[in-house]
């Protein structure tokens, strides 16, 4: 049951220069600063509205909300206030913000705390500085298949693109295979067609003294695959006994791996250990919202207790010397978890996203977000801003570079390197050059 919104605040505004900053659920949930008078982003559909923001959370019209955290400039030289979730990586209550005239009426639905500061990124950024958080290590630039193969990549593009990272003298520290190599979401030892060997990859990235690094989507199961079929008690349920739905990609419904069921959590992490065991040690993990949707699990624990579980698991399997970038996860729950995250929606070599809707892949809900969410970087993880495209077919290249340089976060690379051009050689080899600051 939802619980019912308590007034926090009555905040006199001038409704001309107030903005408001509405932190989303996760990675792809927009997130950013408004005027009074524009509309926020919302889902456009339900798919999307379970996929990439709060599920079953449902805004009113003409309200702003954030998850967990909400912040209010008014515009009239006061300070600005911030209202935060007051135990982040459990509990996160929805803030709400209604505006009326020239009074702001904030209310939220479970514990939070008031902070104040000068403007809108400095208070997040103080915020978030006082969670105590151990500075995060610096990111390896990275090649990653996904955005010139997306699911159609083959082990002979990784080799291909391997070799081209000598040609043109890149310093590009991982090879990261995407999404493509696995037959399967659940059957992530299983290769697909594409593939003869995983171990064999990362044998030939190592010897030309690279690091060999691999996508999961560790928490999303394929009702289609094997481990749907031989292992059904596996999954997470729904309150009328049939699996739960985590919404539908990749052209079928996803299902939750409940990695509080002990057998579950054990195949998870030998999943895991024996991609170390063949040599990789970058670990991009996806779609991570599924772990801490609610549901009924083998023990009895709240959702975000049993997303938070799961990522220990991850992490114990891996060691602490891998390097862990996380994805679609919730952003104030997954505090203190990861190396690195992305903090935007997936960019696309186009810069508007599919109906407007600003947690579709595109570049400029990528870059909406990720200034938003640029107070986060160096305090609770190093922030990705998704992969830099800088190939001639990609629209609006040079403004996308610009983009990703100016977060000083992850630096990695997304192109087919043999298609580009002097333009898009040289950019690439200067903002890997430059790292993660």
């Amino acid at each position: 049951m939802p619980h019912p919104f308590t007034p926090l605040a009555s905040v006199p505004v001038d409704p001309r220069k107030a903005r408001v900053h509405e932190e989303g659920w996760q990675s792809w949930s927009p997130s950013g600063a408004y005027a009074l008078g524009d509309k926020p982003y919302r889902p456009t559909n339900e798919n999307w509205a379970t996929v990439c923001y709060r599920p079953g959370v449902t805004v009113p019209e003409g309200a702003f909300q954030g998850e967990g955290l909400l912040a209010l400039d008014p515009g009239d030289g006061s300070p600005v206030r911030l209202w935060a979730a007051a135990d982040p990586l459990h509990e996160v209550p929805s803030i709400r913000l209604v505006a009326e005239g020239s009074v702001a009426e904030v209310s939220a639905d479970g514990p939070v705390k008031e902070f104040t500061g000068t403007d809108i990124q400095s208070v997040l950024a103080e915020w978030a500085a006082g969670l105590g958080v151990e500075a995060p290590r610096p990111a390896p630039t990275v090649w990653c298949s996904w955005y010139e193969y997306f699911t159609g990549v083959t082990e002979d593009d990784i080799h291909e693109n391997l070799r081209a990272m000598d040609t043109l003298d890149l310093p590009i520290d991982v090879v990261q295979i995407d999404d493509g190599y696995q037959k399967a979401l659940g059957d992530w030892l299983t290769l697909s067609g594409r593939f003869r060997s995983r171990a064999g990859i990362a044998d030939a990235i190592r010897a030309r003294g690279r690091r060999a690094g691999i996508w999961t989507a560790p928490f999303l199961v394929d009702p289609a695959s094997d481990l749907a079929a031989e292992h059904p008690d596996w999954l997470v349920e729904d309150a009328g006994g049939g699996f739960l739905h985590a919404g539908h990609n990749w052209g079928h419904d996803l299902c939750v791996l409940d990695t509080t069921h002990p057998e579950a959590a054990e195949y998870l992490a030998s999943v895991f250990r024996t991609l170390v065991s063949e040599g990789y040690d970058y670990f991009k993990v996806d779609f991570l919202y599924a772990g801490a949707l609610e549901g009924v699990r083998h023990s009895s624990v709240d959702a975000l207790t049993a997303y938070r579980s799961g990522i220990e698991l991850i992490r114990e399997a891996i060691g602490e010397d891998s390097y862990l970038l996380g994805c679609g996860a919730p952003a104030l729950p997954s505090i203190g978890l990861f190396d690195a995250m992305r903090v935007s929606p997936d960019t696309a070599p186009h810069r508007r996203p599919e109906a407007d809707d600003y947690s579709q892949p595109g570049q400029d809900p990528a870059e909406f977000t990720g200034v938003g969410r640029q107070w986060q970087h160096g305090r609770l993880w190093v922030n990705d801003p998704d992969c830099l495209m800088a190939r001639p077919a990609v629209e609006t290249r040079e403004r996308w570079a610009a983009h990703v340089e100016a977060t000083g976060g992850l630096m990695a690379s997304s192109d087919r390197l043999l298609s580009l051009d002097q333009w898009g050689v040289e950019t690439t080899r200067r903002l890997l050059d430059g790292g993660a600051r």
